[in-house]
């Protein structure tokens, strides 16, 4: 196990450097695969405005796969049921800890299933709401309001949590707010194009910070 881990570390910190995002895949019947043109619209706006280098097309990789090594930061989204098996959950946690981030976007009904799931990652950590002055609500355009809303749904407010190791924020849960909804192509909900801006520039935030951390 220590070869396996140390072998995942080497991995996880030769890909820092590259700028990639992947699509995270779970088990449980939750619709992992939502919000399909999101990501790829968010991906064009920071090479576009942050002068990243993403790959347009997301891959997709399975959260129990060593794939997810490759990968400086995952995006996981849905609004239901998610499973992590004891080794989804050892993955995970070796991955993280090893440098890798892991941005949960809640699309409505997710909430629920993903804190419980969590758990079986990081048994001793709870997700800690963040501040409206931390660093990823201004590391490229400000939000000193916080997260912001974008889509109503239960009409609470929009909130950010993370999850903490050694004072690193490894997972980032955007809950109330539904970014991605945001992300996707306008005529998918007819969203203004204010509202679009401002998801696509706090989605921006999101991938400055976690490239630069």
């Amino acid at each position: 196990m220590r070869i396996v881990i140390a072998i995942a570390f080497l991995i996880v910190s030769m890909n820092l450097s590259a700028q990639q995002i992947a699509v995270l895949k779970y088990k449980g019947g939750g619709d992992w695969y939502s919000n399909p043109t999101s990501l790829p619209n968010l991906i064009t706006y920071c090479n576009a405005n942050i002068n990243t280098k993403i790959n347009s097309k997301p891959e997709v990789v399975e959260a129990g796969s060593i794939d997810i090594f490759q990968y400086p930061m995952l995006h996981m989204t849905g609004h239901g049921n998610v499973f992590f098996s004891d080794e989804d959950a050892e993955n995970l946690r070796n991955y993280l800890i090893s440098g890798g981030f892991l941005h949960i976007d809640d699309n409505y009904g997710l909430q629920p299933y993903i804190t419980k799931e969590l758990k079986k990652v990081f048994p001793d950590k709870e997700l800690i709401e963040l501040p409206k002055t931390h660093e990823i609500f201004s590391a490229v355009y400000k939000f000193p309001e916080g997260l912001p809303k974008i889509h109503e749904h239960d009409n609470k407010r929009p909130q950010a949590f993370g999850l903490f190791h050694e004072g690193r924020l490894l997972v980032l849960f955007t809950y109330e707010s539904d970014l991605g909804n945001g992300w996707e192509d306008a005529e998918v909900h007819n969203d203004p194009i204010e509202l679009r801006e401002k998801a696509l520039k706090m989605g921006a935030n999101i991938v400055k910070y976690v490239f630069e951390h």
